[in-house]
């Protein structure tokens, strides 16, 4: 009878494990090579001289000629023969006229446009990199690329800073690594590829609760939740020892583990009750146009505060598929949405300096592509890979830096040149990794983050 009973046992857990583990077999027998996938954070291979990156992604395309690189219009309404974007065939357009009013700022005199008025309030800690380039000429071809160094698809290659979380663990037990708001363009902005589920972003919103269904049940108090929560991380030692080859489970549960956490640790996060009103409305928390942006803004200042090591936050990508920064019709769109992020992003400058924490903070501002000098549907412009501007502050960065150029009209960076790769490994550098170690070995083959590019862009570190 207990033989009989030891056997029915152990055909159950054998279809158990089975059930579980069926969905990753395939993915467990690639990535359970050194147990690469099963151990927390590899550690900086250098002293880091960043804590925490807040990654601004522009959802669209930015207009370099219209924002940060100022280009005369003596060029305006003269033809150029073109390639269409669409089709790849070739046509004549009209360069076109830019209206905008462009201020000098700082002691460095750096041009802003009209537009962004706060950020040029803020110029001198900023380096504007005006001579980007990437491959990829659609948007979602273009995402993957600035997300994950690759055009190549045919691995899932994991997004930025699911290779930070890879390498670095985490500083919170409580919190995320890697953390995303805002809507993205594309799923590579998220993805933990082939590093696992477990490195991928965490979806985080500035409301009364970060995540969705994360409120306590009624009733439930904080002293029963932690007694919930010990009960299960006893069970989940006990799951971890019949599972621990299955990366997709381990995964899940580390997911589970980390939602009952975030149970305790989100309401106070996103409480900003006991934030000043001065530092709120430096921000523009409460103003129409910036209440948005400047809760997520905020809201990334508390996750650094708090040790999350990646911060992301995309902007405009719930406006038709490819971001509300596709100004293909009218550049002047990018008005509303420049005045949406000016004022936060400058107030999280602002605000990182006054807590002593800008110089352990890195501020990345980016997005897919630029866009032509000239036109497209009279007053829009296409999609043009072959010269636009990013820039960062914080974090060992030189403030007050214009480092690089494009040609005459904006078209083609000319001057020291940076692939897109070459923007990931100054932030790797920053947070005390080497992008030339980044890599990992999947069924025999290594596969490393970066493949394309020059390395980090020494010019504008200090």
């Amino acid at each position: 009878m207990i033989a009989a009973a030891n056997n029915l046992a152990l055909r159950r857990s054998f279809l158990r494990r089975m059930s579980f583990g069926m969905s990753g077999a395939a993915l467990s027998c690639l990535w359970a090579e050194d147990e690469k996938f099963l151990r927390a954070g590899q550690g900086p291979h250098f002293e880091p001289k960043v804590k925490s990156v807040i990654f601004l992604f522009m959802c669209g395309g930015v207009s370099a000629m219209d924002t940060f690189d100022p280009k005369d219009n003596k060029w305006a309404g003269k033809m150029l023969e073109t390639i269409n974007s669409n089709n790849g065939k070739p046509q004549l357009r009209p360069v076109l006229h830019c209206p905008r009013v462009w201020t000098r700022y700082g002691k460095s005199g750096t041009p802003v446009c009209e537009w962004f008025p706060h950020i040029g309030g803020v110029i001198d800690d900023i380096a504007m990199v005006r001579s980007m380039y990437c491959h990829e000429v659609g948007h979602f071809p273009a995402c993957w690329e600035m997300s994950t160094s690759h055009r190549n698809r045919l691995f899932d290659h994991p997004a930025m800073g699911a290779w930070a979380s890879y390498a670095l663990g985490s500083a919170n037990k409580n919190l995320p690594t890697f953390v995303n708001m805002g809507r993205p363009s594309a799923p590579a902005q998220l993805t933990g590829g082939y590093l696992g589920t477990q490195e991928g972003a965490t979806p985080f919103q500035a409301g009364e609760t970060p995540l969705d269904n994360l409120k306590l049940q009624p009733g439930i108090t904080r002293a029963e939740r932690d007694r919930q929560m010990e009960t299960l991380a006893k069970l989940n030692r006990e799951f971890h020892v019949q599972h621990a080859i299955d990366a997709e489970v381990a995964a899940r549960v580390r997911s589970y583990e980390l939602a009952g956490t975030l149970q305790l640790a989100g309401p106070e996060l996103v409480n900003f009750a006991n934030e000043p009103e001065h530092v709120r409305k430096l921000y523009g928390v409460g103003e129409p146009e910036t209440d948005e942006f400047g809760r997520q803004m905020l809201l990334a200042r508390r996750l650094a505060e708090r040790g999350v090591r990646f911060i992301q936050v995309c902007h405009g990508g719930a406006g038709g598929g490819n971001g509300k920064w596709d100004s293909h019709d009218d550049v002047a769109d990018h008005g509303p949405l420049a005045r949406q992020t000016d004022k936060p992003i400058a107030g999280l400058i602002r605000d990182l300096k006054q807590r002593g924490m800008f110089d352990s903070t890195m501020i990345v501002w980016a997005t897919e592509f630029g866009r032509t000098p000239y036109s497209q549907n009279n007053v829009g412009r296409d999609h043009n890979p072959q010269g636009f501007t990013c820039w960062l502050a914080g974090g060992g960065v030189k403030g007050g830096v214009v480092y690089g150029a494009t040609d005459e009209i904006g078209y083609k960076a000319v001057e020291n040149r940076h692939y897109v790769t070459d923007l990931h490994a100054t932030v790797l550098k920053q947070m005390g990794l080497d992008y030339k170690r980044m890599s990992v070995v999947v069924n025999g083959r290594p596969l490393h983050m970066i493949e394309e590019g020059t390395g980090p862009i020494q010019g504008i570190l200090g």
